[in-house]
């Protein structure tokens, strides 16, 4: 790149989903944006992920959504089961009034998928790639953000955008804080689907809830693939160890279960494992002309499914703010960022608070034993299906900082016109 590829109005850092995400939204705007990954490629690790409709409903307000249903899969049902008896607990049909009512589709798609289609939208609409750069520290001069790499090279632009992960570099300059481990750890696998794999659910996402521990399973990639999570409490990891030389833990931790979720436990890859953290939320996201989205912002753990699906909700978000103050007919306006950043960070803030803290909660009710266990299978057992009253905060079109396209677009034609 030249040095006056080095300026520009949008330099976002992390090439992970919300980094993608966030610079296709501001190129779907109209501003000049690069993005930077430290990696020497762009991918993505991991397995699958499940997309809700307040996700899905993002990529299809940027024409990506036939590209997720093509690779992806759209399962029947969400079904929970207790894993030491096999108890059915609750379901939730996931078309028709479903789909109907979050005005987009609930799909399961492979990680490295996503990313795929984010990465391709990104170089199709004009965006900057430039990987091999490890960004340290931004500071605001002049109005304008200023990203020091290791390399010694400076990046400038009218706002920075910190996209970069749990472990964010950049997170220290709104918060002094850490990581807070879980004590969960995941395994995870991702097998072809044979003759011999068993046929019952693989059209639905399965949950089997056990004590100290549960397992998901779904089908990925039009149906070729079964992907499986299995998440239990680690004393290992309780010990500081994020790694683990045997798999005694992980046998010992489903026991107890049911016959079918053993053996999903031969699925899994054990060379690895994910230990879970999350951090504690924080109000505040800007420093200077830097603001932090994401994992970056908000971390949280996966037992709403909602890590991806926040990442896109900021970039939706970032773009309604930024589009028509920001970028206007004559240009860029770079005093306007100061307003739009801000507005970013509170209508997101306490959004995806609720959702840090909530997934915490739920997770816990995953866990439990003995009269808790009893008592959570006879509150699951009573909700029917369709029953939207535990849904509609988290994937319902309004209150959640997520306009419906429409919405989006008046939105914007309004701020245009003033």
């Amino acid at each position: 790149m030249s040095e006056h590829d080095k300026s520009t109005n949008v330099l976002v850092i992390g090439g992970g989903m919300a980094g993608l995400a966030g610079a296709l939204a501001l190129r779907e705007n109209g501003a000049n944006v690069t993005l930077v990954e430290r990696a020497p490629e762009f991918g993505e690790v991991g397995a699958g992920l499940q997309m809700a409709p307040n996700a899905s409903r993002v990529l299809k307000r940027w024409g990506l959504l036939e590209k997720a249903r093509e690779i992806g899969v759209q399962p029947k049902h969400l079904v929970f089961r207790d894993a030491i008896t096999g108890e059915e607990l609750t379901r939730q049909t996931l078309g028709g009034e479903f789909e109907e009512r979050y005005g987009a589709p609930y799909i399961v798609i492979h990680r490295s998928d996503l990313h795929r289609v984010l990465l391709e939208g990104c170089a199709a609409a004009g965006v900057t790639l430039v990987n091999d750069v490890m960004v340290e520290s931004v500071e605001t001069v002049n109005g304008r953000g200023i990203a020091h790499t290791a390399a010694g090279v400076d990046y400038e632009a009218d706002v920075v955008i910190g996209a970069d992960g749990l472990k964010s570099t950049l997170r220290p300059l709104v918060a002094n804080d850490e990581p807070v481990p879980s004590a969960y750890v995941a395994y995870r696998g991702t097998v072809p689907i044979t003759e011999d794999t068993p046929k019952a659910d693989l059209e639905d996402v399965i949950v089997y809830l056990g004590p100290n521990c549960h397992l998901v399973q779904y089908p990925l990639r039009k149906g070729e693939l079964l992907n499986t999570v299995a998440v239990f409490k680690s004393a290992s990891f309780e010990r500081g160890e994020e790694q683990y030389g045997g798999v005694d833990e992980l046998e010992a931790a489903y026991k107890e279960c049911v016959p079918a979720v053993q053996e999903a436990l031969k699925n899994l890859g054990t060379s690895m494992r994910w230990p879970m953290y999350d951090r504690d939320p924080i109000e505040n996201w800007v420093a200077g002309r830097m603001v932090l989205m994401g994992d970056a912002a908000h971390p949280m753990l996966q037992y709403l499914a909602q890590g991806a699906c926040q990442a896109l909700e900021d970039a939706a978000v970032l773009q309604d703010v930024s589009n028509g103050t920001v970028f206007t007919a004559d240009g860029v306006r770079p005093e306007a960022w100061d307003s739009a950043i801000r507005e970013f960070n509170n209508v997101r803030a306490g959004r995806t608070a609720r959702v840090q803290r909530t997934a915490r909660i739920w997770g816990e009710s995953w866990h439990v034993s003995g009269l808790a266990r009893t008592l959570r299978n006879l509150l699951f057992k009573s909700r029917k299906d369709n029953d939207f009253q535990y849904n509609d905060w988290l994937y319902g079109q309004s209150g959640d900082g997520v306009p419906s396209v429409e919405a989006a677009h008046a939105r914007q034609a309004e701020r245009i016109s003033a």
